[in-house]
Formats: structure tokens, C-alpha cells, sequence
């Protein structure tokens, strides 16, 4: 009796999935676009691949309005549906058409459609006791703005703002990078000229980071409110931005080193910033 239902139990959830075999149903388009212009869907909703990912979305309570499987992958679509839940329409297509609609070159066989938590500026700027904010001001490698993502969550960052010239957070790699901070780290895309505004309305210090010239990173005060800004990878803050700000930061390094790059560079100081703010 327990393996009829165990068996039954099984075909319930393999009748959620249901079949798409042509590229032009509406979902899987904007899927395609989601991906390819790493933008949000016309309804607000980001796209996301691979079973790590899936999983800390699911673990962060995001709900997902669509999840995408290969039919190679209907074994982990079994897995998968009893935490993905009822409501979620469930899809499964052919290995052939799912590959070439996601970006990652080994595909894992699962993508989903959700929508992330979205902010106001007031609401980040209301979380300024709870640690620094940071300001990806130009970074344009996605490798890096998920690296600060990851170490802006891990370190107790408030939240995360991005200004004009930086990649979008919509970008896969970017939230491959984060390894599931995205879902849980308040960030907000906004122009520097509006932001800075707002900052010094609410007492916010603002401090830049550069290679070798500034206070060393030991002699910083990190009292809150704060915002550190993190530069372009090449040519770092602009020159406009530079001038606004009240100190720079400097991370002591060996001379014949140019530069750390940026998603590490901004860990070491997050890591600081938590020490001595919290302790640690």
C-alpha cells in the first residue's frame, strides 16, 4: 500500500510538468529575453539558472512564478516539485530547445522566472543603523558585483546601491556569483546624482576606496552611517564623484602591486568594516 501511494504520489507530480515543445510560447520568450538582455520581464520578473541557484531562492522563501525543465532533467524535476509548490506553473521542454534559450554553457536543466524583493531608496536608507551601505559606482565585471553581493550579505552590509555604468544585478553571472545573497541583500539601481543627495540628507558619510593612496584601512573610523563606494575595475570612481566624498580609504598592499581586484578589495574592507563595527 505505502509504495502504491509513494507510486502515485510520484505521477501526481510528474502531471504538474507540463509540456512545451515550440520556442514560441509566451513564457519561454520572456525567459529568452529575461536572459539575454539581463533585464526584468515586462512583469517584473527576474530570470535565474541552475539547481543552487533554484535552491537558495527557494530557501530564501522567494516564491517562483515559473520553473523551466529539460526533459533530461526529470528526474531532478521530481526532486524538486514538492519544495517548489503547487501554485508554480511548472514547464518541461526539449533538451535542445531549454539549452538554447539559457546562458550557461553546461547547462544543469533547470531555469525559473520570479520576481525579487524591489526597494525604495527611503527604505534602504531607513536600514543605515544596521551596518554600512555600499555603492557599486561603474563596476562593470560581473564576476565582481557578485563577489561584493556575497560579501555584502556575509558581512552585515545594510544594503547595496547601484549606480549608472554598473552591470545590471539581472545579469547571470551576477546572480551566480551571489550565491543566493541576491535574494536576501536589499539593493536598488539608481543614478549617483540622485543618490548622493539623499545620503547626506540622512548624515551619511561617504567614503572612497583606492589602491594605495588614502588612510589605511586600520585607522578608518567606521562609524555609522556610513557608504562605501566601490569604483570602476580600470579608472575607479570618477573624478565628479571623487570630489563628493568625505575620505578615502586605502588597503596597505605591497607597492609593486597595482591594484587588488575589486570584488576582493571590497570584501577586505566589508570584513573590516564588520570587525570593528561588530566586534568580531
Amino acid at each position: 500500500m505505502k509504495q502504491d501511494a509513494k507510486a502515485a504520489g510520484t505521477r501526481n507530480q510528474a502531471d504538474r510538468l507540463r509540456p512545451v515543445a515550440g520556442r514560441h510560447n509566451q513564457r519561454l520568450k520572456e525567459l529568452r529575453l529575461a536572459f539575454r538582455r539581463a533585464e526584468l520581464t515586462a512583469q517584473g520578473e527576474c530570470a535565474i539558472e541552475g539547481v543552487k541557484l533554484l535552491e537558495e531562492a527557494l530557501r530564501s522563501g522567494q516564491h517562483l512564478d515559473s520553473v523551466f525543465f529539460s526533459e533530461s532533467a526529470r528526474p531532478l524535476a521530481e526532486k524538486l516539485l514538492p519544495q517548489i509548490g503547487a501554485r508554480t506553473e511548472t514547464l518541461i521542454l526539449p533538451n535542445a530547445l531549454f539549452n538554447s534559450i539559457v546562458p550557461s554553457d553546461a547547462p544543469q536543466g533547470v531555469a525559473a522566472l520570479l520576481k525579487l524583493p524591489a526597494f525604495s531608496p527611503a527604505q534602504l536608507l531607513d536600514r543605515s543603523s544596521d551596518g554600512p551601505f555600499v555603492v557599486a559606482a561603474g563596476l562593470q565585471d560581473p564576476g565582481n558585483l557578485g563577489t561584493i553581493l556575497r560579501s555584502a550579505e556575509a558581512f552585515g552590509a545594510a544594503g547595496i546601491f547601484l549606480t549608472e555604468g554598473t552591470v545590471s544585478p539581472y545579469n547571470s553571472k551576477v546572480l551566480r556569483g551571489s550565491a543566493g545573497s541576491i535574494f536576501r541583500l536589499p539593493f536598488l539601481q539608481i543614478s549617483s546624482t540622485e543618490l548622493i543627495p539623499l545620503l547626506r540628507a540622512r548624515g551619511v558619510r561617504l567614503l572612497a576606496t583606492s589602491s594605495h593612496q588614502g588612510t589605511p584601512l586600520p585607522q578608518i573610523s567606521w562609524t555609522l552611517p556610513l557608504a562605501i563606494f566601490i569604483g570602476n575595475e580600470g579608472a575607479g570612481l570618477s573624478r565628479e564623484l571623487t570630489r563628493q566624498m568625505d575620505g578615502t580609504l586605502a588597503i596597505p598592499q605591497a607597492s609593486q602591486v597595482e591594484s587588488l581586484n575589486a570584488g576582493v578589495a571590497a570584501s577586505i574592507v566589508l570584513y573590516e568594516a564588520a570587525r570593528r563595527i561588530c566586534n568580531w
